[in-house]
């Protein structure tokens, strides 16, 4: 066995892969004839693939139910229901049953350098099963450092060392759940001198190397590639859409220095719809989410939005 290396006690959560510390990091590398789901190539998960979907938030849950809405299919934050006896789950019961349910997170911390929060993924790995939902997401990023969550989806530089790291990683989330699991972009603010490629390589290869699958949000790319001087489109040209799981959309806020911010607040502007009909006349069709998550307006004006998007890939 490699030195820095230890093999789980039988029976072991991590499926009999080995852990291994790597500039200080706990890293899984698989043995030799371990099914994962790079080997397996989780499949496709059973969402059309023309599907248009909302954000769930609690502001909709009574429109959701009442009015039932031409949406197609919801998206939960995974962190606001793991929690069974809650009021948001009680909600989320009666909504499950009139539109599919996809969980998406903000708290997996798949680039932290501590093990992947035992806990935590267990707890997500029930709900999913519990809601049979067809795929998992998170952002590709850290979030946290010595057991303190800093509520916040931070980068990394785009390094060799760090797509291994992500690809173990996502590896084994995705063989925990037994589904597909989708990494996201971030919106970022600052640029590392020690990246040594572009992020959609970053990404792309993390995929690849990983078998998990790709959560493209546009407006995080718009919003990137302004505050960092790069073409959207490069970006968008360079993506594998066969592993696209899905598509979101959003607004942001402008600065008065000219950053944007990835708030969803506001509505999604011209230069995003057209990066989305782009996207769709390179790899569509994929499912597609909007999402607000402050200055939430009623459902009406989210449908609408939705409407838009139909319009803008016929």
């Amino acid at each position: 066995m490699p030195r820095g290396c230890r093999q789980p006690a039988p029976g072991a959560r991590s499926g009999g892969a080995t852990y291994c510390r790597r500039g200080g990091r706990t890293i899984l590398r698989y043995p030799p004839g371990l099914v994962s789901p790079k080997a397996k190539d989780t499949a496709r998960p059973a969402l059309a693939r023309d599907a248009l979907g909302v954000g769930l938030r609690p502001p909709f849950y009574d429109a959701l139910q009442t009015t039932k809405p031409p949406v197609d299919y919801v998206e939960i934050i995974t962190e606001n229901y793991l929690r069974p006896d809650s009021p948001p789950n009680r909600h989320l019961a009666r909504i499950r049953a009139l539109y599919p349910v996809v969980m998406h997170g903000v708290t997996l911390n798949l680039l932290g350098h501590a093990p992947l929060d035992e806990e935590y993924l267990q707890k997500v790995t029930d709900l999913a099963n519990a809601l049979a939902v067809p795929f998992v997401t998170d952002h590709l990023c850290w979030s946290g450092a010595e057991g303190v969550s800093h509520h916040d989806l931070l980068p990394t530089p785009y390094v060799p060392e760090l797509v291994e790291l992500a690809a173990e990683r996502a590896c084994e989330v995705q063989r925990r759940l037994d589904r597909p699991f989708g990494i996201e972009n971030l919106s970022t603010y600052v640029a590392f001198e020690r990246s040594s490629m572009p992020e959609w390589e970053f990404y792309s290869r993390v995929v690849k190397d990983s078998g998990c699958w790709f959560m493209l949000d546009i407006n995080n790319v718009y919003v990137s590639s302004v505050n960092h001087g790069f073409d959207p489109r490069v970006y968008l040209e360079a993506i594998d859409y066969s592993r696209v799981l899905q598509v979101h959309l959003a607004g942001h806020t402008k600065q008065p220095d000219g950053t944007i911010i990835d708030t969803h607040d506001q509505p999604i502007i011209r230069e995003v719809w057209e990066l989305y009909r782009f996207a769709w006349a390179l790899g569509g069709p994929f499912p597609t989410l909007v999402e607000w998550d402050a200055a939430i307006p009623p459902l009406e004006v989210v449908i609408e939005e939705l409407a838009e998007a139909r319009k803008v890939r016929a």
